[in-house]
């Protein structure tokens, strides 16, 4: 038998297993999108198709967590892992059977984000237990870098797989990236922290216990709940943006103009978390520091994007936009995998995901709702009504959609003014010291007794 491998070269391997499986499953949702819309011809069941997985992640997640936290990473990832490569076996026979309809994909979609809510908090409560404290944010950047090059090679790969192999070679594709994940997984030691005990003992308390316990825990350390806060503000202007940018581009560039705009944003990426790879960045004492200067240049791209109908004006904002969103999705992470109890890492991060998820949501819907019923109506669809509004954003199709990510702009810059005043935020690296050398060095004897 091939002995496990633990430490820093365990995580590489973890993650290229994962980074194979996030790439093609990535590659086998924009195929999939589609193959339903060229069956159904319908934009609805296409935007439902992109809004459902939300609907399991936020119910499942806060049971998710403390599953993780009693099964441990390992086993977690283990059950997802092997979930989503039956579920894609599924499509697999289906496809090749002649037997696939549109409307099965919605059962695929729930069960895959159903296990992708236990898979998220799985690997972050691994990350801390392979790798030690001061390479964290250097996994976590090789995390971050695994999102973003999946999201630019994604749509490029669809579109050339499609052709080449069809919606059947795809698919069959991702199950076998999620065989060589589950073996990368199987090759991994990562330690089985023992289970928290409950004040007086007596019986195992429910998952709902659980959950309310990791609930206590963030309650009890106000600087993570303002650091999820935080997070859900950056979360609320990734949904409203992704929303509104399409249409803003499409109104004076045309589908090839969004391609460029959105390919140089995905771009912003991988740029920040290769640098995430490279370099330990930011600092301890510079972390919240970083992260309120990233959101306040977030808020500040999403103007920009408004201020004229360019291509080139708008790829430097999204790729800005995007850079400063990786950046504080993978700082807060590093923060949390450094600063929580590792017995409490699996339900802690599920409620922090679920916290992030909601307000993108959320932005999602006010966004369509806003523009297409209030701001592009009394803005003007084809030209400019106001004198004022054209000088501030620009005359022309479309300048309604500027005017709403203005507003989104000045918003989140007055939260950012409000997050900086929040004392438990600005004490959070006093307040909350990060666990140290000697608990890593444990939990590496940990790993080489298994």
């Amino acid at each position: 038998m091939t002995p496990s491998t633990s430490g820093f070269r365990a995580y590489v391997l973890l993650w290229t297993g994962q980074f194979a499986a996030l790439a093609t499953s990535s590659v086998s949702s924009f195929a999939l999108g589609v193959y339903c819309f060229l069956q159904s011809g319908s934009v609805t069941s296409l935007a439902v198709l992109y809004a459902l997985p939300f609907v399991p992640f936020l119910l499942v997640a806060p049971l998710a967590g403390p599953l993780v936290d009693r099964w441990g990473a390992k086993r977690a990832m283990l059950v997802s892992t092997t979930g989503s490569m039956l579920v894609a076996l599924l499509m697999t026979v289906l496809l090749w059977t002649d037997t696939f309809a549109v409307w099965q994909v919605y059962f695929i979609v729930l069960v895959t984000a159903t296990l992708r809510a236990l898979d998220l908090p799985a690997f972050e409560a691994a990350l801390p237990l392979l790798v030690p404290p001061d390479q964290i944010p250097r996994a976590t950047g090789m995390r971050m870098l695994a999102i973003g090059v999946s999201a630019v090679v994604g749509p490029v790969l669809a579109g050339a797989l499609l052709v080449a192999v069809d919606i059947e070679g795809i698919v069959a594709l991702n199950c076998l990236s999620l065989l060589l994940a589950l073996g990368t997984l199987a090759l991994v030691r990562i330690p089985r922290l023992p289970v928290l005990e409950t004040a007086g003992g007596g019986a195992r308390p429910s998952l709902l216990a659980d959950a309310r316990a990791g609930w206590h825990y963030l309650t009890a350390q106000p600087g993570l709940l303002s650091l999820a806060a935080l997070l859900g503000l950056m979360s609320f202007g990734v949904g409203f943006g992704e929303l509104v940018l399409p249409p803003l581009v499409l109104a004076f560039a045309g589908a090839d103009g969004l391609g460029l705009v959105m390919s140089v944003g995905a771009l912003g990426m991988v740029v920040v978390s290769g640098a995430f790879s490279i370099w330990n960045w930011p600092p301890p004492r510079h972390r919240v520091t970083g992260l309120l200067a990233a959101l306040f240049l977030f808020s500040a791209s999403v103007v920009l994007a408004a201020l004229r109908p360019s291509v080139a004006l708008l790829a430097v904002a999204v790729f800005l936009f995007m850079g400063c969103a990786t950046f504080i999705a993978g700082t807060v992470q590093t923060v949390w995998q450094v600063k929580v109890e590792p017995q409490m890492l699996g339900r802690t991060t599920a409620l922090r995901n679920a916290v992030s998820m909601t307000p993108q949501l959320v932005g999602n819907l006010l966004a369509g709702a806003l523009c297409d019923w209030v701001v592009v109506p009394l803005v003007g669809r084809d030209r400019v009504r106001s004198e004022t509004v054209a000088l501030l954003v620009g005359d022309g199709p479309g300048r309604g959609y500027a005017l709403s990510l203005i507003g989104l702009g000045v918003v989140t810059a007055l939260a950012v003014a409000l997050l900086a005043r929040s004392g438990r935020l600005r004490r959070l690296e006093q307040e909350l010291p990060d666990l140290g050398g000697p608990e890593h060095q444990d939990l590496d004897g940990v790993a080489a007794a298994r």
